[in-house]
């Protein structure tokens, strides 16, 4: 695990949101896979904080404020890892580049994107 950015702890995230899945399948909003990832993370004491606003900055001024509905991160583990979920049937490009986008901001090097909605649960770690 020593070549995998933040290896231990992204293994206990992915491993919490495959327990979350197991349990509930897909079919559910957004929402309720929050709030199960949520207290999942917390059994298994895994520090983090919800839908974080972030600020976007250009050249050391700030751009956009953070603003309820606008760039907002799901999850922010333990101030190292973006997690972006969603409750789709597949995953889409554009996911994938929003949660670039949140690392960039946060200057994080990692970000988990998950997804409930398919019959599996889909993961990318997205790695800046």
């Amino acid at each position: 695990m020593a070549n995998i950015v933040h290896g231990e702890l992204s293994y206990q995230v992915i491993g919490s949101a495959m327990e979350v899945h197991r349990t509930l399948g897909p079919g559910f909003l957004e929402s309720v896979y929050q709030k199960a990832l949520a207290h999942e993370l917390l059994l298994r004491q895994v520090a983090f904080a919800e839908q974080v606003p972030l600020i976007v900055r250009y050249k050391e001024a700030v751009v956009k404020e953070a603003v309820v509905g606008d760039f907002i991160a799901d999850f922010v583990i333990d101030t190292c890892i973006i997690i972006e979920i969603k409750a789709i049937s597949t995953l889409h490009p554009k996911h994938e580049a929003q949660t670039l986008n949140y690392i960039t901001l946060t200057g994080f090097r990692l970000g988990l994107l998950i997804n409930f909605g398919a019959h599996s649960l889909q993961y990318k770690r997205i790695v800046k």
